[in-house]
């Protein structure tokens, strides 16, 4: 039961990573470095940067209830 969960905190980790990176950029910082500042300027809020804003929240509250779970089965362990 554990091992099962470690892994599922591993994979969102790693999820959730490549998700923060996907983001478009607000400007000035590392996303700059990937291209992220050319589309900046355009403005807007695409559908696909929205649906992208609701995965990642999904994501991070899978990722926190996974870390809880986590604690509170090694704590009763």
């Amino acid at each position: 039961m554990i091992l099962g969960f470690s892994i599922a905190l591993i994979v969102f980790s790693l999820l959730m990573i490549l998700l923060v990176l996907l983001h478009k950029g607000k400007g000035g910082g590392l996303s700059d470095m990937f291209g992220g500042g050319m589309s900046s300027a355009i403005g807007g809020s695409s559908v696909a940067e929205r649906n992208l804003d609701r995965i990642t929240i999904v994501l991070g509250l899978c990722w926190f209830a996974c870390i809880v779970v986590l604690s509170l089965l090694l704590k009763f362990k």
